[in-house]
C-alpha cells in the first residue's frame, strides 16, 4: 500500500508537471514569494514558472512603478533583468522617495508595502528651535538629517500618512527608530505614551513605552511613576544598528482613503528630557 501511495504521489507530480508553464505560473502567483522560491526546487519547469516575470509582477504592489518614479535615485539604477530581481532589491535595499524624506521598501515574505518616515517628515514640538533640537547627519542613517534632542520638557513627536499608501487587508505596526546617547535623561521615571489610529473615527490605540531598560537608581524608587496601562513594548536592536520600539498596531482595511496618525509624547511630568536621537518612524506589516 505504501509503495502504491508513493506511485500515486509521483503520478500526481507528473500530471502537474505536464501542465503548460503559463498555467503553473498562474498557480504559483496565487501563493506567496516564499512559496514561489520553494517551488523552484520541484522541477525545472516549476523553476522556470516560479521565476517568471508574470509571477513576480503579481507579488509587486500594483503601484510600484509610480512609487519608483518618486525615487531620488536614478531610475536606471532600478532597472533589473527580471521582476524577481526588482522585488528582492526593493526588499533588501530601501529606496528614498519624496525628496528623500521617506524610505520605501517591501516586506520580503509578503510583498506588503513598508515606509520609514524620516525625522524631517515628522512634527516635533520645538523641533525648529536649535536650543532644544539639533539637526545633524550620521553616516549610519539613510537620511541626510536626523533629529538630536538637546533637552525639552514638552516631548511630543507625531506623524501622519494616507492609508492609501499602504497595502490593504494588512495589519501594520508603527515603530520609532532611534538611538539613546550614553547620558540620555528623563525617559526612565515618567514613560512616554505612544499612540496610533486613524482620523476616520476608528479606535486609537495607546500604550506607554520604555525607550530604554535601565534599572531604577538607588534612592529613586519613590520617583518612579507607575503608568495606568502597563507598557508592553520593549526596544529591539535592528540590523542597521538603530533601536526600534513598537508604538502600536492597526489594521488597514483599504478602500476609502483615511489618514493614519501616530506618535509619542510625554507632556504631564514636564521633567527635562535629553539624549534621544530620532531617525524616523517606520510603518511595516506585523508578523504572525
Amino acid at each position: 500500500m505504501e509503495k502504491e501511495n508513493e506511485r500515486n504521489g509521483l503520478h500526481c507530480v507528473a500530471e502537474i508537471s505536464v501542465l503548460p508553464e503559463g498555467c503553473i505560473s498562474d498557480i504559483v502567483s496565487l501563493t506567496t514569494p516564499k512559496d514561489a522560491c520553494t517551488a523552484c526546487a520541484v522541477s525545472p519547469i516549476f523553476r522556470a514558472a516560479a521565476e517568471s516575470n508574470a509571477v513576480w509582477e503579481r507579488f509587486l504592489p500594483s503601484d510600484y512603478q509610480a512609487i519608483i518614479a518618486r525615487s531620488s535615485s536614478s531610475l536606471d539604477s532600478l532597472n533589473f533583468s527580471s521582476k524577481k530581481h526588482l522585488y528582492l532589491s526593493l526588499s533588501d535595499n530601501p529606496i528614498l522617495i519624496d525628496d528623500s524624506k521617506k524610505s520605501f521598501f517591501l516586506d520580503k515574505l509578503s510583498g506588503k508595502k513598508c515606509y520609514l518616515l524620516s525625522a524631517r517628515e515628522l512634527t516635533i514640538a520645538w523641533g525648529d528651535d536649535s536650543r532644544y533640537w539639533r539637526w545633524v547627519s550620521l553616516p549610519e542613517s539613510r537620511f541626510s538629517e536626523i533629529a538630536k534632542l538637546s533637552f525639552v520638557c514638552w516631548f511630543d513627536i507625531n506623524g501622519k500618512m494616507s492609508t492609501s499608501m499602504l497595502s490593504p487587508k494588512t495589519n501594520y505596526a508603527a515603530y520609532l527608530v532611534y538611538k539613546l546617547r550614553s547620558r540620555a535623561h528623563g525617559f526612565k521615571h515618567r514613560l512616554p505614551t505612544a499612540s496610533i489610529g486613524t482620523t476616520g473615527g476608528g479606535e486609537v490605540y495607546e500604550q506607554t513605552v520604555g525607550l530604554g531598560l535601565p534599572a531604577v537608581e538607588p534612592g529613586q524608587q519613590d520617583q518612579v511613576v507607575l503608568p495606568q496601562q502597563q507598557h508592553t513594548s520593549r526596544p529591539k536592536q535592528r540590523n542597521d544598528g538603530w533601536l526600534e520600539i513598537e508604538l502600536g498596531q492597526f489594521f488597514n482595511e483599504g478602500g476609502e482613503a483615511d489618514e493614519l496618525q501616530f506618535g509619542l509624547k510625554e507632556v504631564k511630568c514636564l521633567s527635562v528630557k535629553s539624549g534621544l536621537i530620532v531617525e524616523g518612524i517606520e510603518i511595516r506589516p506585523t508578523r504572525g
